[in-house]
């Protein structure tokens, strides 16, 4: 891990704490927000300016050894810049970086806007360059990480817009439709309701098999668009 780059990043975030973006942010994380508060413009251009000044001697591996080592600070800019460098090498990608990106979600990522924005900068891509099929990413909803389970539809959704197939959503997210975890649930019902927007009949049959035993924010977040009419459908049965 290059030490110097890691503590140039460090430092800049320390140096760029913005206390009322902090108390801002932490309205939508219950457990309040885990980072330095950085401008969003700021964040982008020092992002942009160490990733054309350190073309010529990064590479995947490199990126690899010094976002470990930042996801490991579980502060929310430097995660975001460990998956911003390692999305750079997108074309290098290979299953064994699928697995080793994924360890973060099992030590570090703790919260939904990591989560996500992991999901549709990095882990999407494995599924969209073949690198990885879908039984590859259906072994994560056994994981003891509601994080890691959650990237299983947030990652899917990214693909709703290039031809995902229902079969293909079906056959991986359904040991999650009993997750107790409130944002798998959140991230499954989303997936749904936006597959039925391309394919109502067999999202609509998926649910009804699954409305009397699955997570009802999945139904909730699922049903969102439907019709009041057709939305009385899915409520449970007594």
């Amino acid at each position: 891990m290059d030490s110097q780059k890691f503590k140039e990043i460090h430092d800049f975030c320390l140096n760029s704490n913005n206390p009322a973006n902090i108390a801002r942010f932490s309205r939508y994380f219950k457990d309040g927000f885990e980072g330095y508060g950085i401008d969003q413009k700021s964040f982008e251009g020092q992002r942009d300016l160490w990733i054309e000044n350190w073309k010529h001697e990064m590479n995947l591996e490199k990126y690899l050894d010094l976002a470990d080592e930042l996801v490991l600070k579980g502060k929310y800019e430097e995660l975001s810049f460990a998956m911003a460098f390692v999305q750079t090498e997108r074309k290098n990608y290979t299953p064994r970086v699928f697995d080793r990106v994924g360890k973060w979600l099992d030590t570090s990522i703790s919260n939904w806007a990591n989560c996500d924005v992991f999901c549709m900068l990095v882990l999407s891509s494995f599924l969209i360059d073949k690198v990885i099929d879908f039984n590859k990413l259906k072994e994560w909803t056994q994981s003891p990480s509601q994080w890691k389970r959650r990237a299983v539809p947030v990652t899917l959704n990214e693909l709703v817009k290039l031809n995902l197939k229902p079969e293909d959503v079906i056959f991986t997210i359904e040991p999650l439709m009993t997750d107790n975890s409130e944002y798998v649930q959140k991230g499954v019902g989303t997936l749904l309701r936006g597959l039925w927007k391309k394919y109502p009949h067999e999202i609509e049959n998926f649910l009804l098999i699954w409305k009397d035993s699955c997570g009802r924010l999945i139904i909730q977040y699922a049903t969102e668009k439907m019709e009041k009419e057709k939305r009385q459908l899915f409520k449970r049965s007594k």
